[in-house]
């Protein structure tokens, strides 16, 4: 299943040459070939056991009825903070959680199932999402420990949906869901070479996913191209009575996502350059330079610059918002689970790490999750001060203001750097992104392979305002058929520098 994309594999069990079957049994082989052995990228959690027999039950279908839609038969793979009520469990990479089968799906997984898609497995990830330590490993969990870069086995494949980006890049699935509060979705995509999106908050439902954030967290796509995120995408949306700002999203929802797909989306755009998000490598800058050229070819009109200077402003609040919002959720969810938690709050995850610590904490210990514990209400000053004012320097000030004042269709910057060494004596070594605008905003944002680095992927990130999309997939699609820069992972044990 080398690459194949959704619209190829669709045609091959239209034609009978392929059916669900023999997809889902090709990628079972290549997980147990290179996630289990051969190179271990460790992407992969827990597998689904049902995953052939729904296979079977979806070729059938599809015999006597049809297809229900692209995603029928497509084998798609989940991070393991979504919930499924099967035989899987759902425990955010924790073994605080072990054990833990949910008695209802995550709404996302109920949309996947309906439209057909098989669940094929959990993935991998940087444990709580990344939110128990300042000085963590991304893609690492105590219970499926580390993630690996299949360009490179020694780096990081970022996080926190490492598991999902690796498996998508590594072909052990067709397309995976990830999670993001704030760079979990593009900053993966973008370290191992696929395309991923950010929704807008609202357009996809939370319900079922261990959370972080209500204000930030957002389920998003990720795919090897821009048209199977967007199959994937029209898979997800919908609203949802378990999460009520779904309803924000009433007629600015699709259904199917690939009507945007224009090899010539980019004519007559307004891109504006975020100028002052460049600068932290000077290899990535060169890389973004050949993208203006090629959007520019394509009949974008280039703002430069359009910068947006209070991104540097935006860390402290937000963290602040996510501190407080964190044990607020976290409880919630791990109330609303009941005997199948094994822990039932914020406070008891943070008495098992302590007490099981030889397991959970060997490199890095929850810094973050006792910083939230100590926090208060949500009716707390401190909190809703800096909700405000995450709002007005990501939106009124930030992407609102800019966009408005410059009639921008959307807005460009990196993604990130390559793949840092695995470190986990230190942590992450983050040098630089762009995923903060979109994720404090809670508006969309895309992320599309541009180039390497010594063989090491980088993606640019295409950002706009609420519930765009369209016209991000439609741009994003443009600039991917113009460039075709992917290049599939070859598992080398570390970078070959000539």
């Amino acid at each position: 299943m080398n690459e194949y994309s959704i619209l190829q594999l669709q045609k091959l069990m239209e034609s009978r040459k392929l059916t669900s079957r023999k997809i889902v049994e090709s990628y079972l082989d290549r997980i147990k070939k290179l996630d289990e052995n051969g190179p271990r990228l460790n992407s992969i959690i827990e597998l689904n056991p049902d995953a052939l027999t729904i296979a079977d039950n979806l070729d059938t279908e599809r015999k006597v009825s049809g297809p229900r839609g692209l995603m029928h038969g497509i084998p798609v793979v989940l991070k393991d903070n979504l919930d499924t009520a099967d035989k899987m469990m759902t425990t955010a990479g924790s073994l605080a959680l072990l054990g833990s089968i949910p008695s209802k799906d995550a709404f996302v997984v109920e949309q996947l199932r309906k439209a057909g898609a098989v669940i094929l497995a959990k993935a991998n990830l940087s444990e709580w999402a990344n939110f128990r330590s300042e000085h963590s490993s991304s893609g690492w969990s105590s219970r499926g420990g580390q993630t690996r870069n299949p360009y490179a086995l020694d780096r990081n494949p970022c996080g926190s949906s490492s598991g999902s980006a690796v498996a998508v890049a590594a072909n052990l699935c067709a397309v995976a869901i990830g999670t993001e509060t704030d760079g979990s979705v593009i900053c993966p995509s973008s370290t191992n070479g696929i395309v991923g999106i950010k929704p807008t908050v609202g357009l996809v439902s939370r319900a079922g996913i261990v959370p972080i954030s209500h204000t930030q967290d957002i389920a998003g796509p990720m795919g090897k191209c821009v048209a199977d995120a967007a199959i994937l995408l029209g898979a997800m949306t919908g609203i949802d009575s378990r999460d009520p700002i779904t309803d924000e999203s009433k007629n600015k929802s699709y259904a199917d996502y690939t009507q945007f797909l224009d090899s010539e989306g980019l004519h007559g755009t307004r891109i504006g350059v975020i100028r002052n998000l460049f600068g932290f490598d000077e290899r990535v800058d060169a890389i973004m330079e050949d993208c203006i050229v090629t959007l520019q070819k394509k009949g974008a009109e280039i703002i430069d610059p359009t910068d947006v200077p209070v991104t540097k402003d935006l860390w402290d609040p937000e963290f602040q918002v996510l501190l407080y919002e964190f044990k607020d959720d976290l409880n919630k969810y791990l109330r609303n689970l009941g005997d199948n938690a094994p822990v039932k709050s914020l406070e008891e995850v943070i008495e098992f790490n302590e007490q099981n610590r030889e397991k959970t904490m060997p490199f890095f210990r929850q810094d973050i999750m006792i910083k939230t514990q100590e926090k208060g209400s949500l009716d707390s000053k401190e909190y809703i001060d800096a909700l405000e004012q995450c709002k007005k320097l990501a939106r009124t000030e930030g992407i609102d203001k800019v966009m408005k004042e410059n009639k921008l269709d959307a807005l460009i910057a990196p993604s990130g750097g390559p793949a840092w060494l695995t470190d986990h004596v230190v942590g992450d070594h983050f040098t630089g992104g762009s995923s903060s605008l979109a994720a404090v905003s809670g508006y969309s944002s895309i992320t599309v392979p541009a180039g390497y680095i010594h063989g090491l992927p980088i993606g640019i990130s295409f950002i706009s305002g609420p519930y765009q999309e369209p016209a991000l997939i439609r741009i994003a699609y443009s600039f991917e058929q113009a460039t075709l820069v992917r290049v599939a992972p070859d598992f080398k044990p570390s970078v070959e520098i000539s």
